[in-house]
């Protein structure tokens, strides 16, 4: 007879480890620093566990920038790592302003975080 158990423990792993759809969005920031050449050019780039999920559009000339961007995955799982690095993109190099990081649980979360060089960055994302 046949046990049924290796099919029993392959079910159970899979759904212990379901990945579910992760979307980042309602992404803007207020009194971003800027360089002493005058205002800001904010952007963010998204990283979601390993994977690079892009970056966001630069805002010209703005301390308090709205990004229309969305970012989405469908490999997102509870506690993966959620990356948000702000930078004020220069001529020659761009300036890091600040590091976002948080682990993704389950639902709809809206967040700020303060910026290591002045401002925030505030963002809503979802984990279904």
């Amino acid at each position: 007879m046949v046990s049924t158990r290796p099919l029993l423990l392959l079910v159970l792993c899979s759904l212990t480890l379901t990945e579910a759809r992760f979307r980042l969005f309602n992404m803007r920031a207020s009194e971003l620093s800027a360089n002493i050449l005058g205002t800001p050019d904010g952007y963010v780039k998204v990283f979601c566990s390993s994977a690079n999920l892009g970056e966001t559009s630069v805002s010209r000339n703005e301390k308090n920038p709205w990004w229309k961007e969305e970012f989405t995955t469908y490999n997102g799982q509870e506690n993966d790592l959620l990356r948000l690095e702000v930078f004020d993109s220069d001529f020659l190099k761009d300036d890091l302003l600040g590091v976002c990081q948080r682990q993704i649980k389950l639902g709809t979360h809206k967040h700020d975080c303060f910026l290591e060089e002045g401002g925030t960055l505030h963002y809503t994302y979802t984990l279904d």
